[in-house]
Protein backbone atom coordinates (compact mmCIF):
# COMPACT_ATOMS: atom_id res chain seq x y z
CA UNK A 1 0.00 0.00 0.00
CA UNK A 2 1.38 3.40 -1.21
CA UNK A 3 1.40 6.36 1.11
CA UNK A 4 -0.41 9.79 0.06
CA UNK A 5 1.83 12.06 -1.02
CA UNK A 6 1.59 15.28 1.18
CA UNK A 7 0.35 18.09 -0.26
CA UNK A 8 2.40 20.53 1.42
CA UNK A 9 5.12 21.31 3.88
CA UNK A 10 5.19 23.73 6.49
CA UNK A 11 6.91 26.83 4.50
CA UNK A 12 4.85 25.68 1.60
CA UNK A 13 1.80 26.80 3.61
CA UNK A 14 2.81 29.21 4.73
CA UNK A 15 3.44 30.90 1.19
CA UNK A 16 0.20 29.55 0.23
CA UNK A 17 -1.72 31.03 3.51
CA UNK A 18 -0.01 34.44 2.19
CA UNK A 19 -1.76 33.84 -1.33
CA UNK A 20 -5.07 33.19 0.52
CA UNK A 21 -4.12 36.90 2.09
CA UNK A 22 -3.46 38.52 -1.18
CA UNK A 23 -6.35 37.34 -2.76
CA UNK A 24 -8.93 38.38 0.23
CA UNK A 25 -7.46 41.20 1.68
CA UNK A 26 -7.18 44.93 1.46
CA UNK A 27 -4.31 45.99 -1.15
CA UNK A 28 -4.17 48.81 0.97
CA UNK A 29 -3.60 47.42 4.76
CA UNK A 30 -0.29 46.70 6.05
CA UNK A 31 -1.45 42.91 5.89
CA UNK A 32 -0.56 43.32 2.10
CA UNK A 33 2.96 44.13 2.26
CA UNK A 34 3.68 41.20 5.22
CA UNK A 35 1.73 38.81 2.60
CA UNK A 36 4.26 39.79 -0.20
CA UNK A 37 7.01 39.31 2.00
CA UNK A 38 6.15 35.24 2.78
CA UNK A 39 5.44 34.82 -0.58
CA UNK A 40 8.88 36.24 -1.74
CA UNK A 41 10.86 36.08 1.09
CA UNK A 42 14.37 37.32 0.40
CA UNK A 43 13.54 38.73 -3.32
CA UNK A 44 10.58 40.76 -1.74
CA UNK A 45 11.30 44.47 -3.08
CA UNK A 46 10.43 46.63 -0.23
CA UNK A 47 7.83 50.06 -1.31
CA UNK A 48 6.67 51.46 2.44
CA UNK A 49 3.80 50.45 4.39
CA UNK A 50 1.99 52.82 1.65
CA UNK A 51 1.48 51.67 -2.07
CA UNK A 52 0.44 55.10 -3.72
CA UNK A 53 0.89 56.71 -7.40
CA UNK A 54 3.44 59.49 -7.13
CA UNK A 55 4.33 62.16 -10.30
CA UNK A 56 7.56 60.32 -11.01
CA UNK A 57 6.68 56.75 -11.52
CA UNK A 58 3.09 55.11 -12.51
CA UNK A 59 2.48 53.79 -8.79
CA UNK A 60 3.30 50.17 -9.71
CA UNK A 61 4.32 47.89 -7.30
CA UNK A 62 7.95 45.86 -8.06
CA UNK A 63 6.92 42.74 -6.79
CA UNK A 64 3.46 42.26 -8.72
CA UNK A 65 5.97 40.29 -11.71
CA UNK A 66 7.39 38.55 -8.84
CA UNK A 67 4.20 37.36 -7.68
CA UNK A 68 2.83 36.22 -10.60
CA UNK A 69 5.49 34.18 -11.57
CA UNK A 70 5.44 32.65 -8.44
CA UNK A 71 1.78 31.97 -8.19
CA UNK A 72 1.65 30.31 -11.70
CA UNK A 73 4.66 28.07 -10.77
CA UNK A 74 3.25 27.51 -7.37
CA UNK A 75 -0.41 26.71 -8.60
CA UNK A 76 0.85 24.27 -11.36
CA UNK A 77 2.97 22.29 -8.80
CA UNK A 78 0.20 21.97 -6.45
CA UNK A 79 -2.55 20.92 -9.31
CA UNK A 80 0.07 18.06 -9.74
CA UNK A 81 0.23 16.88 -6.17
CA UNK A 82 -3.28 16.69 -6.07
CA UNK A 83 -3.70 14.92 -9.55
CA UNK A 84 -0.60 12.48 -8.69
CA UNK A 85 -3.31 11.60 -5.56
CA UNK A 86 -2.01 13.96 -2.63
CA UNK A 87 -4.09 14.42 0.51
CA UNK A 88 -5.34 17.93 1.59
CA UNK A 89 -7.32 19.56 4.41
CA UNK A 90 -10.42 21.37 3.58
CA UNK A 91 -8.74 24.32 4.91
CA UNK A 92 -5.51 23.56 2.63
CA UNK A 93 -8.06 22.78 -0.39
CA UNK A 94 -9.45 26.31 0.04
CA UNK A 95 -6.33 28.34 0.39
CA UNK A 96 -5.68 26.56 -3.05
CA UNK A 97 -8.67 28.19 -4.38
CA UNK A 98 -7.62 31.22 -3.28
CA UNK A 99 -4.54 30.53 -5.04
CA UNK A 100 -6.35 29.74 -8.02
CA UNK A 101 -8.18 32.78 -8.06
CA UNK A 102 -4.91 34.59 -7.76
CA UNK A 103 -3.41 32.94 -10.80
CA UNK A 104 -6.14 33.84 -13.00
CA UNK A 105 -6.67 37.47 -12.17
CA UNK A 106 -3.16 38.01 -13.23
CA UNK A 107 -3.24 36.62 -16.71
CA UNK A 108 -6.09 38.41 -17.39
CA UNK A 109 -5.69 41.57 -15.16
CA UNK A 110 -4.82 43.72 -18.60
CA UNK A 111 -7.58 42.59 -20.39
CA UNK A 112 -9.76 44.05 -17.85
CA UNK A 113 -7.98 46.76 -17.23
CA UNK A 114 -8.38 47.23 -21.29
CA UNK A 115 -12.42 47.38 -21.13
CA UNK A 116 -12.18 50.51 -18.13
CA UNK A 117 -13.60 53.32 -19.45
CA UNK A 118 -15.33 52.21 -22.60
CA UNK A 119 -18.73 52.79 -22.86
CA UNK A 120 -19.68 49.58 -24.84
CA UNK A 121 -16.35 47.38 -25.10
CA UNK A 122 -16.54 45.75 -21.86
CA UNK A 123 -20.32 44.44 -22.82
CA UNK A 124 -19.03 43.81 -26.80
CA UNK A 125 -18.35 39.95 -27.95
CA UNK A 126 -14.64 40.70 -26.52
CA UNK A 127 -16.06 39.62 -23.16
CA UNK A 128 -17.47 36.22 -24.43
CA UNK A 129 -14.28 35.52 -26.34
CA UNK A 130 -11.99 36.46 -23.28
CA UNK A 131 -14.19 34.31 -21.19
CA UNK A 132 -14.28 31.66 -23.15
CA UNK A 133 -10.44 31.26 -22.24
CA UNK A 134 -11.09 31.83 -18.45
CA UNK A 135 -13.17 29.18 -18.30
CA UNK A 136 -11.07 27.02 -20.17
CA UNK A 137 -8.01 27.95 -17.17
CA UNK A 138 -10.48 27.70 -14.44
CA UNK A 139 -11.73 24.50 -15.12
CA UNK A 140 -8.16 23.37 -15.51
CA UNK A 141 -6.63 24.07 -12.19
CA UNK A 142 -10.46 23.36 -10.37
CA UNK A 143 -11.82 20.07 -12.10
CA UNK A 144 -8.77 17.54 -10.85
CA UNK A 145 -10.22 14.26 -11.71
CA UNK A 146 -10.93 12.20 -8.80
CA UNK A 147 -10.44 15.34 -6.25
CA UNK A 148 -13.76 16.67 -4.84
CA UNK A 149 -12.65 20.89 -4.29
CA UNK A 150 -14.84 23.15 -2.31
CA UNK A 151 -15.91 25.38 -5.65
CA UNK A 152 -18.28 27.67 -4.00
CA UNK A 153 -18.35 30.04 -7.23
CA UNK A 154 -19.26 29.69 -10.66
CA UNK A 155 -15.94 30.27 -13.39
CA UNK A 156 -18.67 33.04 -14.34
CA UNK A 157 -19.05 34.91 -11.08
CA UNK A 158 -15.30 34.58 -10.69
CA UNK A 159 -14.51 36.13 -13.56
CA UNK A 160 -16.92 39.02 -13.11
CA UNK A 161 -14.88 39.79 -9.61
CA UNK A 162 -12.13 39.56 -10.98
CA UNK A 163 -13.25 42.57 -13.51
CA UNK A 164 -14.44 44.05 -10.62
CA UNK A 165 -11.56 44.08 -8.73
CA UNK A 166 -9.15 45.41 -11.51
CA UNK A 167 -11.80 48.59 -12.01
CA UNK A 168 -12.11 49.03 -8.04
CA UNK A 169 -8.05 49.14 -7.65
CA UNK A 170 -7.76 51.16 -10.90
CA UNK A 171 -10.37 53.93 -9.62
CA UNK A 172 -9.17 54.18 -5.63
CA UNK A 173 -5.18 53.66 -6.39
CA UNK A 174 -5.28 56.22 -9.60
CA UNK A 175 -8.09 58.49 -8.24
CA UNK A 176 -6.87 58.68 -4.80
CA UNK A 177 -3.57 60.31 -4.62
CA UNK A 178 -1.51 60.69 -1.52
CA UNK A 179 1.46 58.81 -0.06
CA UNK A 180 0.48 59.93 3.34
CA UNK A 181 -0.84 57.27 6.31
CA UNK A 182 -4.08 59.75 5.66
CA UNK A 183 -4.52 58.86 2.49
CA UNK A 184 -3.31 55.03 2.70
CA UNK A 185 -6.36 54.76 5.14
CA UNK A 186 -8.64 57.05 2.60
CA UNK A 187 -8.24 54.30 0.13
CA UNK A 188 -8.10 50.78 2.86
CA UNK A 189 -11.88 52.79 3.81
CA UNK A 190 -12.53 52.93 -0.17
CA UNK A 191 -11.86 49.04 -0.74
CA UNK A 192 -13.82 48.07 2.25
CA UNK A 193 -16.67 50.31 0.84
CA UNK A 194 -16.60 48.44 -2.16
CA UNK A 195 -15.87 44.45 -1.08
CA UNK A 196 -16.60 44.96 2.81
CA UNK A 197 -13.62 43.58 5.31
CA UNK A 198 -14.96 39.95 4.49
CA UNK A 199 -14.15 39.33 1.10
CA UNK A 200 -15.17 35.51 1.30
CA UNK A 201 -18.54 36.66 3.05
CA UNK A 202 -18.54 39.15 0.05
CA UNK A 203 -17.39 36.52 -2.45
CA UNK A 204 -20.20 34.30 -1.60
CA UNK A 205 -23.60 36.00 -1.46
CA UNK A 206 -23.53 39.55 -0.29
CA UNK A 207 -21.93 41.28 -3.48
CA UNK A 208 -25.39 41.23 -4.64
CA UNK A 209 -27.03 42.77 -1.57
CA UNK A 210 -24.82 45.87 -1.41
CA UNK A 211 -27.22 48.37 -2.85
CA UNK A 212 -28.82 48.14 0.51
CA UNK A 213 -26.01 49.40 2.66
CA UNK A 214 -25.80 53.27 2.10
CA UNK A 215 -22.19 55.58 2.27
CA UNK A 216 -21.90 58.83 3.98
CA UNK A 217 -18.99 60.69 2.64
CA UNK A 218 -18.03 63.30 5.47
CA UNK A 219 -15.24 65.95 5.11
CA UNK A 220 -13.65 69.75 4.20
CA UNK A 221 -14.53 71.09 0.83
CA UNK A 222 -11.63 69.55 -1.67
CA UNK A 223 -10.86 66.96 -0.04
CA UNK A 224 -12.01 64.72 -2.62
CA UNK A 225 -15.98 63.36 -1.65
CA UNK A 226 -16.93 63.28 -5.57
CA UNK A 227 -13.36 61.05 -6.03
CA UNK A 228 -14.64 58.41 -2.99
CA UNK A 229 -18.27 58.46 -4.59
CA UNK A 230 -17.33 57.92 -7.94
CA UNK A 231 -14.41 54.90 -6.76
CA UNK A 232 -17.44 53.22 -4.84
CA UNK A 233 -19.98 53.45 -7.72
CA UNK A 234 -17.63 52.64 -10.59
CA UNK A 235 -16.45 49.71 -9.04
CA UNK A 236 -19.81 47.98 -8.66
CA UNK A 237 -20.09 44.17 -8.78
CA UNK A 238 -21.46 43.88 -12.49
CA UNK A 239 -22.37 39.96 -13.19
CA UNK A 240 -21.50 37.99 -16.72
CA UNK A 241 -24.30 36.32 -18.64
CA UNK A 242 -23.15 32.91 -19.76
CA UNK A 243 -25.98 32.89 -22.65
CA UNK A 244 -25.75 36.59 -23.74
CA UNK A 245 -21.59 36.60 -23.42
CA UNK A 246 -21.78 39.97 -22.22
CA UNK A 247 -21.98 41.73 -18.59
CA UNK A 248 -24.90 42.57 -17.52
CA UNK A 249 -23.87 46.80 -17.58
CA UNK A 250 -21.78 48.58 -19.16
CA UNK A 251 -19.67 49.69 -16.50
CA UNK A 252 -19.35 53.47 -17.63
CA UNK A 253 -22.88 53.78 -17.01
CA UNK A 254 -23.21 52.79 -13.24
CA UNK A 255 -22.17 56.39 -11.84
CA UNK A 256 -24.73 59.40 -12.04
CA UNK A 257 -23.84 62.40 -9.52
CA UNK A 258 -25.80 64.81 -8.57
CA UNK A 259 -24.86 68.19 -6.72
CA UNK A 260 -28.10 69.46 -4.77
CA UNK A 261 -26.61 72.57 -4.01
CA UNK A 262 -25.42 73.39 -7.35
CA UNK A 263 -29.71 73.19 -7.78
CA UNK A 264 -32.57 75.55 -7.15
CA UNK A 265 -34.59 73.75 -3.99
CA UNK A 266 -37.54 73.91 -6.26
CA UNK A 267 -36.12 71.98 -8.87
CA UNK A 268 -34.52 69.25 -6.50
CA UNK A 269 -37.46 67.01 -6.19
CA UNK A 270 -38.47 66.92 -10.13
CA UNK A 271 -34.43 66.04 -11.18
CA UNK A 272 -34.04 63.55 -8.00
CA UNK A 273 -37.74 61.32 -8.61
CA UNK A 274 -38.97 63.01 -11.81
CA UNK A 275 -42.66 64.58 -12.87
CA UNK A 276 -45.58 63.69 -14.87
CA UNK A 277 -46.30 65.96 -17.30
CA UNK A 278 -48.64 69.13 -16.42
CA UNK A 279 -47.43 68.55 -12.44
CA UNK A 280 -46.09 71.94 -12.36
CA UNK A 281 -45.82 74.72 -14.65
CA UNK A 282 -42.91 74.02 -17.20
CA UNK A 283 -43.78 70.69 -16.93
CA UNK A 284 -44.38 69.88 -21.04
CA UNK A 285 -43.27 66.56 -21.03
CA UNK A 286 -43.09 63.11 -18.51
CA UNK A 287 -39.31 63.00 -17.33
CA UNK A 288 -37.17 60.25 -15.61
CA UNK A 289 -35.78 61.74 -12.90
CA UNK A 290 -32.28 60.67 -11.18
CA UNK A 291 -32.94 57.68 -9.36
CA UNK A 292 -35.32 56.11 -11.71
CA UNK A 293 -32.63 56.83 -14.34
CA UNK A 294 -30.15 54.76 -12.43
CA UNK A 295 -29.49 51.38 -13.69
CA UNK A 296 -30.05 48.59 -10.98
CA UNK A 297 -26.01 48.02 -10.51
CA UNK A 298 -25.53 51.60 -10.39
CA UNK A 299 -25.00 54.74 -7.67
CA UNK A 300 -26.87 57.92 -7.55
CA UNK A 301 -24.03 60.43 -5.61
CA UNK A 302 -26.27 63.01 -4.04
CA UNK A 303 -23.38 65.77 -3.33
CA UNK A 304 -24.28 68.24 -0.23
CA UNK A 305 -26.40 66.31 1.19
CA UNK A 306 -26.67 68.45 4.24
CA UNK A 307 -28.60 71.20 2.13
CA UNK A 308 -31.70 68.98 1.39
CA UNK A 309 -34.79 70.60 2.86
CA UNK A 310 -37.23 69.04 5.15
CA UNK A 311 -39.58 67.39 2.55
CA UNK A 312 -37.10 65.91 0.60
CA UNK A 313 -35.52 64.45 3.57
CA UNK A 314 -38.69 62.80 4.07
CA UNK A 315 -39.18 61.73 0.76
CA UNK A 316 -35.59 60.46 0.83
CA UNK A 317 -35.90 58.47 3.68
CA UNK A 318 -38.63 56.55 2.06
CA UNK A 319 -36.71 55.61 -0.64
CA UNK A 320 -34.20 54.27 1.50
CA UNK A 321 -36.69 52.71 3.48
CA UNK A 322 -38.51 50.80 0.99
CA UNK A 323 -37.07 51.49 -2.00
CA UNK A 324 -40.49 53.49 -3.66
CA UNK A 325 -41.00 56.21 -4.74
CA UNK A 326 -43.01 58.92 -6.98
CA UNK A 327 -42.75 60.90 -10.03
CA UNK A 328 -43.88 65.00 -8.45
CA UNK A 329 -47.87 64.75 -9.65
CA UNK A 330 -47.80 60.83 -9.83
CA UNK A 331 -49.42 58.22 -7.48
CA UNK A 332 -47.55 55.77 -8.94
CA UNK A 333 -45.22 53.41 -6.70
CA UNK A 334 -41.95 53.26 -8.52
CA UNK A 335 -38.66 51.23 -7.50
CA UNK A 336 -35.15 52.18 -7.13
CA UNK A 337 -32.46 49.00 -7.15
CA UNK A 338 -29.62 50.72 -7.09
CA UNK A 339 -27.21 52.06 -4.49
CA UNK A 340 -26.96 55.46 -2.48
CA UNK A 341 -23.56 57.63 -1.75
CA UNK A 342 -24.23 61.06 -0.40
CA UNK A 343 -21.76 63.35 0.98
CA UNK A 344 -21.59 66.81 2.83
CA UNK A 345 -19.28 69.00 5.06
CA UNK A 346 -22.00 69.73 7.56
CA UNK A 347 -21.82 68.63 10.70
CA UNK A 348 -24.79 66.58 11.05
CA UNK A 349 -24.91 65.46 14.25
CA UNK A 350 -25.14 69.34 14.93
CA UNK A 351 -27.82 69.92 12.26
CA UNK A 352 -29.83 67.21 13.83
CA UNK A 353 -29.05 68.91 17.13
CA UNK A 354 -30.54 72.40 15.78
CA UNK A 355 -33.66 70.34 14.01
CA UNK A 356 -32.47 70.98 10.70
CA UNK A 357 -31.58 67.52 9.88
CA UNK A 358 -33.60 64.29 10.68
CA UNK A 359 -31.94 62.15 12.19
CA UNK A 360 -34.22 59.25 11.01
CA UNK A 361 -32.87 60.00 7.79
CA UNK A 362 -28.84 60.45 8.96
CA UNK A 363 -29.14 57.19 10.55
CA UNK A 364 -30.14 55.44 7.31
CA UNK A 365 -26.93 57.19 5.79
CA UNK A 366 -24.06 56.47 7.93
CA UNK A 367 -24.33 52.31 7.55
CA UNK A 368 -21.13 53.23 6.23
CA UNK A 369 -19.02 55.99 6.27
CA UNK A 370 -15.98 57.34 5.26
CA UNK A 371 -13.90 61.06 5.93
CA UNK A 372 -11.80 62.43 3.50
CA UNK A 373 -8.16 63.80 5.10
CA UNK A 374 -7.72 67.47 4.98
CA UNK A 375 -4.50 68.54 2.54
CA UNK A 376 -2.73 69.95 5.36
CA UNK A 377 -3.18 66.54 7.41
CA UNK A 378 -1.56 64.71 3.90
CA UNK A 379 1.16 67.13 4.06
CA UNK A 380 2.14 67.31 7.77
CA UNK A 381 1.86 63.30 7.48
CA UNK A 382 3.78 63.20 4.23
CA UNK A 383 5.45 66.06 3.00
CA UNK A 384 6.31 65.15 0.03
CA UNK A 385 3.08 65.31 -0.69
CA UNK A 386 2.96 68.97 -2.11
CA UNK A 387 5.56 68.28 -4.56
CA UNK A 388 3.92 65.20 -5.66
CA UNK A 389 0.17 66.86 -5.70
CA UNK A 390 1.47 69.91 -7.40
CA UNK A 391 3.39 68.37 -10.45
CA UNK A 392 0.49 66.57 -11.08
CA UNK A 393 -2.07 69.57 -11.14
CA UNK A 394 0.78 71.19 -13.19
CA UNK A 395 1.16 68.51 -15.84
CA UNK A 396 -2.84 68.64 -16.44
CA UNK A 397 -2.29 72.56 -16.77
CA UNK A 398 1.01 72.80 -19.26
CA UNK A 399 2.76 70.47 -21.42
CA UNK A 400 4.68 67.55 -20.36
CA UNK A 401 7.71 69.74 -20.88
CA UNK A 402 6.85 72.49 -19.18
CA UNK A 403 5.41 70.71 -16.09
CA UNK A 404 8.73 70.44 -13.96
CA UNK A 405 10.04 73.68 -14.09
CA UNK A 406 6.23 75.15 -13.52
CA UNK A 407 5.68 73.00 -10.54
CA UNK A 408 9.32 74.11 -9.12
CA UNK A 409 8.24 77.50 -9.79
CA UNK A 410 4.55 77.22 -7.79
CA UNK A 411 6.85 75.04 -4.51
CA UNK A 412 9.08 78.14 -4.25
CA UNK A 413 6.27 80.32 -4.38
CA UNK A 414 4.75 78.43 -1.95
CA UNK A 415 7.57 78.16 0.51
CA UNK A 416 8.32 81.43 0.64
CA UNK A 417 4.79 83.29 0.54
CA UNK A 418 2.26 81.14 2.66
CA UNK A 419 5.13 78.45 4.19
CA UNK A 420 4.94 74.64 4.61
CA UNK A 421 2.86 75.00 7.35
CA UNK A 422 -0.58 76.77 5.88
CA UNK A 423 -3.50 75.32 6.34
CA UNK A 424 -5.02 74.99 2.45
CA UNK A 425 -8.63 75.40 4.07
CA UNK A 426 -9.77 75.01 0.32
CA UNK A 427 -8.09 71.77 0.61
CA UNK A 428 -7.15 70.33 -3.18
CA UNK A 429 -9.47 73.23 -4.96
CA UNK A 430 -7.15 75.71 -3.11
CA UNK A 431 -4.12 74.39 -4.60
CA UNK A 432 -5.58 73.91 -7.80
CA UNK A 433 -6.53 77.76 -7.58
CA UNK A 434 -2.98 78.66 -6.30
CA UNK A 435 -0.99 76.94 -9.06
CA UNK A 436 -3.29 78.93 -11.65
CA UNK A 437 -2.62 82.04 -10.06
CA UNK A 438 0.47 81.99 -10.86
CA UNK A 439 1.08 80.74 -13.72
CA UNK A 440 -1.31 83.68 -15.08
CA UNK A 441 0.02 86.12 -12.19
CA UNK A 442 3.00 84.88 -10.96
CA UNK A 443 1.34 84.96 -7.38
CA UNK A 444 -1.38 83.70 -5.50
CA UNK A 445 -3.22 85.91 -2.69
CA UNK A 446 -5.54 83.59 -0.21
CA UNK A 447 -8.55 85.36 1.48
CA UNK A 448 -7.63 83.94 4.68
CA UNK A 449 -4.15 84.01 5.04
CA UNK A 450 -3.25 85.17 8.14
CA UNK A 451 -1.58 88.47 8.93
CA UNK A 452 0.95 89.24 11.47
CA UNK A 453 -0.75 91.41 14.31
CA UNK A 454 -4.65 90.54 12.83
CA UNK A 455 -5.74 88.97 15.91
CA UNK A 456 -7.47 86.20 13.56
CA UNK A 457 -9.47 88.36 11.82
CA UNK A 458 -8.02 88.26 7.95
CA UNK A 459 -11.49 89.27 6.68
CA UNK A 460 -11.27 92.83 9.00
CA UNK A 461 -7.94 93.04 8.06
CA UNK A 462 -8.57 93.33 4.39
CA UNK A 463 -11.44 95.59 4.84
CA UNK A 464 -9.46 97.75 6.83
CA UNK A 465 -6.48 98.22 4.20
CA UNK A 466 -8.89 98.12 1.04
CA UNK A 467 -7.66 94.86 0.11
CA UNK A 468 -10.77 93.42 -1.55
CA UNK A 469 -12.84 94.73 -4.72
CA UNK A 470 -16.86 94.92 -4.09
CA UNK A 471 -17.38 92.01 -5.17
CA UNK A 472 -14.60 89.96 -3.17
CA UNK A 473 -16.17 91.45 -0.31
CA UNK A 474 -19.78 90.91 -1.22
CA UNK A 475 -18.65 87.01 -1.58
CA UNK A 476 -16.64 86.95 1.74
CA UNK A 477 -19.16 88.32 3.23
CA UNK A 478 -21.82 86.15 2.60
CA UNK A 479 -19.52 83.27 3.48
CA UNK A 480 -19.10 84.24 7.14
CA UNK A 481 -23.27 85.07 7.52
CA UNK A 482 -23.74 81.61 5.86
CA UNK A 483 -21.35 79.62 8.26
CA UNK A 484 -22.76 81.68 11.51
CA UNK A 485 -26.39 80.35 10.18
CA UNK A 486 -25.64 77.36 8.68
CA UNK A 487 -28.37 77.59 5.69
CA UNK A 488 -29.08 79.47 2.65
CA UNK A 489 -32.26 80.68 4.09
CA UNK A 490 -31.03 81.96 7.11
CA UNK A 491 -28.16 83.93 5.53
CA UNK A 492 -30.67 85.24 3.65
CA UNK A 493 -32.68 86.28 6.16
CA UNK A 494 -29.31 88.18 7.70
CA UNK A 495 -28.56 89.75 4.50
CA UNK A 496 -32.20 90.58 3.38
CA UNK A 497 -31.22 89.16 -0.05
CA UNK A 498 -32.91 86.15 -1.89
CA UNK A 499 -31.38 82.56 -1.32
CA UNK A 500 -30.73 82.24 -4.78
CA UNK A 501 -28.41 85.34 -4.79
CA UNK A 502 -26.88 84.05 -1.58
CA UNK A 503 -26.26 80.64 -3.44
CA UNK A 504 -24.79 82.87 -6.28
CA UNK A 505 -22.48 84.84 -4.36
CA UNK A 506 -20.99 80.80 -2.88
CA UNK A 507 -21.05 79.76 -6.34
CA UNK A 508 -18.68 81.69 -7.70
CA UNK A 509 -16.43 82.39 -4.70
CA UNK A 510 -12.98 81.26 -4.94
CA UNK A 511 -11.91 78.23 -3.26
CA UNK A 512 -11.20 79.15 -0.01
CA UNK A 513 -14.47 81.57 0.33
CA UNK A 514 -16.69 78.60 -1.78
CA UNK A 515 -18.87 76.87 0.66
CA UNK A 516 -17.38 73.44 1.66
CA UNK A 517 -17.84 70.47 -0.12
Amino acid sequence: MTTPHRFVDAPELEVLNAFQVLVEGNPFMPERVVAERQVLGPDHVSHGVVWHVDATSSGSNANEARLRDRGEAFAKELRGRLAQGARASDEQLAAYRSLVFFVLFERFREAFFGWIGQTDGDVGSGAGVLYGRYRRDFEHFMQIPGVELPIEESPAHVFALGYQIRRAFHHTHRGIYGGSLPAAQLRAAVWQSIFTHDVRRYRRGLHARMADITTLVLGQSGTGKELVARAVGLSAYIPYDEERKRFAEPASSLFRPVNLAALPSSLIESELFGHRRGAFTGALDDRMGWLEECPKLGTVFLDEIGELEAGLQTKLLRVLQGRTFQRVGETRERRFEGRIVAATNRDLGAEIAAGRFRSDLYYRLCADMIRTPTLAEQITAAPADLENLVLILARRMVSHAEANGFAAQVVSWIDTNLGRDYAWPGNVRELEQCLRNVLVRGSYHPLHVRAAGANGDEFLEDVEHGRLSAEELMRAYCRRIYEREGTFEGAARALGLDRRTVKAYLATATPTEREPG
